[in-house]
């Protein structure tokens, strides 16, 4: 654990956890029982990367043409049961074939949802799950995924991360807390927190990637009273945009390559798993809740009409007052929620969202384009139809005032030595630990300001901390951006930026993942962990809540 604030103290603190490390030798760490959690043996089942692969992907005339795809959102999940505690569901991992590219048969892995009468066997993205602030959710979550990637040939175990939610460590997805093909884990999800825009994703140790890229992300929507009071658009106004990009194969197979362990990108860009869709809108407003599910791809969106997009919401909900923008940076993960006023163009008007990609993309023909909205003279419902000019006026996170810290932190994240590191450390260091090293251990309760650096250059770092919402206080010594100034739990850290952020802990107890989501820097490592101590030193164990074996047992 670290017990100072300056450079003294982090040296001491490097010194001693490197004197454990090397007391620590391999046979050691399996009699300790760590290979239990499969965390060390899980280097060995890393994907080689190559780029020459490239070479047998789909060629660009086999594409469809943009806009010629309708727009589809995301089915919505069903729960297995519901009682007066709360909504049960049952979630399987499983591989199917969807069609993607029109003519293709695409092997998937995708979330489908069980009910007592029928299945649904799943969908890229998978389903939103809706649900309400107060209101219980358990989510038995089943890996039927076969034993190993037919073509990438590693284990596909799986850890269900609900991004966003302030869960207790052994329910909130810790990278080693795996479940295997065969198994199944409960995950507990309390729903305590604002309105928001969460997600759910894979985040087993190493595969992230791999297992996002193949369909393992879906939406999860959070209401509550306040949110609802708002005249803003729902029901069939209010969309969830899932971005991703892929390529494939000359037989519809997802390709999957990297590039240096840098990254991965693809020559499709996707809106809800459809390539470059378009959407009919009524001549009115509507709210898309955007989040960035690519894998490395990052996005500088605007329209194409050079219009204004309102920003309502960040990561972790609704921001203090809506914001006006020309264009929104939009890293890995991150969610920002815009409303489109369409009322002013005429009926036959097209207008596209189109991408100018900021640095450290690979682009392709067709990747400066993400989807079209055309305008239609249907009538519609008026209710539900303005953006307030206040939004949220009772949110902890954006109240908190620099005054209010008692500590600081540095994160540098770096390549160094071919490695992806924060402060020079990675995942096998904390792995290595027994699964004890903190990078960070604070009080519940406390506020602090953590320094987030990015001075190495040539690739971006979307920095994300589970649990915790945060404040932006500025980017490179100047106030956030206008579409970040909400509450949010990732930061674009672009090439020599350097953002502070705010945050209290005082939503949970125990040890939570600090990581980049350009997911294949993640699974090389580039991920540490902080720890949160309540009263009488409590904190539960990410790793204290095991999985089961199926065939799964009838308690749900």
């Amino acid at each position: 654990m670290q017990d100072g604030h300056g450079d003294s103290a982090e040296a001491t603190l490097r010194d001693r956890v490197s004197k454990r490390f090397s007391a620590l030798n391999r046979r050691d760490v399996i009699r300790a029982g760590v290979f239990g959690s499969a965390a060390l043996a899980l280097p060995l089942q890393r994907v080689v990367s190559a780029r020459s692969t490239l070479s047998g992907r789909l060629a660009s005339s086999k594409l469809p043409q943009p806009f010629t795809i309708p727009f589809a959102a995301p089915p919505v999940a069903q729960p297995y049961r519901s009682t007066g505690s709360g909504d049960f569901y049952k979630i399987r991992m499983q591989k199917i074939n969807a069609e993607i590219i029109p003519g293709y048969q695409t092997p998937v892995y995708a979330y489908g949802f069980e009910t007592p009468n029928s299945p649904y066997l799943g969908s890229v993205p998978g389903p939103t799950i809706r649900a309400k602030q107060g209101r219980r959710i358990t989510v038995r979550y089943l890996n039927n995924l076969p034993p190993v990637h037919e073509t990438l040939g590693y284990q596909q175990w799986t850890s269900v991360h609900l991004h966003g939610a302030a869960s207790l460590p052994q329910f909130d997805g810790y990278a080693s807390d795996v479940t295997r093909p065969g198994q199944y884990k409960d995950y507990i999800y309390e729903n305590l927190q604002h309105a928001r825009t969460l997600w759910y994703h894979d985040h087993g140790v190493h595969h992230t990637a791999e297992n996002v890229y193949h369909g393992l992300l879906a939406m999860y929507l959070l209401s509550d009273a306040d949110e609802q009071s708002l005249p803003l658009p729902k029901g069939d106004y209010d969309l969830p945009i899932v971005l991703g990009d892929a390529m494939f194969k000359s037989d519809g197979q997802l390709l999957f390559s990297l590039a240096d362990d840098s990254g991965m990108f693809g020559d499709v860009i996707t809106v809800n798993g459809r390539p470059w869709p378009v959407l009919k809108v009524k001549r009115r407003k509507y709210r898309f809740r955007i989040l960035n599910g690519c894998v490395s791809r990052s996005f500088k969106y605007s329209l194409d009409t050079g219009d204004l997009l309102t920003v309502i919401g960040t990561d972790a909900g609704l921001m203090p007052a809506p914001q006006q923008v020309k264009e929104i940076r939009h890293g890995n993960a991150e969610r920002y929620e815009v409303v489109i006023d369409f009322a002013k163009y005429q009926p036959g008007k097209r207008v596209v969202l189109r991408n100018s990609s900021p640095k450290n993309n690979e682009n392709f023909a067709n990747t400066d384009r993400i989807m079209a909205f055309d305008v239609v003279a249907d009538d519609f419902d008026p209710s539900n139809n303005s953006v307030p000019d206040v939004l949220s006026s009772n949110n902890e996170c954006m109240d908190l005032q620099p005054e209010q810290a008692t500590g600081q932190l540095t994160l540098r994240f770096k390549r160094q030595g071919g490695e992806w590191t924060i402060n020079e450390r990675t995942w096998e260091d904390v792995v290595r630990s027994e699964f004890q090293f903190v990078e960070r251990s604070v009080n519940h309760g406390d506020v602090e300001i953590w320094t987030l650096r990015n001075d190495s250059g040539g690739w971006t770092h979307p920095a994300h901390t589970h649990l915790v919402d945060f404040k932006i206080l500025d980017r490179n010594g100047k106030p956030p951006f206008a579409y970040e100034r909400g509450p949010k739990d990732v930061v674009y850290l672009g090439e020599n930026e350097v953002v502070r952020v705010l945050v209290k802990f005082d939503a949970g107890y125990g040890r939570y993942m600090i990581h980049c989501h350009n997911l294949v820097h993640e699974d090389h490592d580039m991920m540490t962990q902080f720890e949160v101590v309540g009263p009488d030193n409590r904190g539960d164990d990410p790793l204290g809540t095991p999985c089961k074996d199926q065939p799964e047992a009838d308690d749900l």
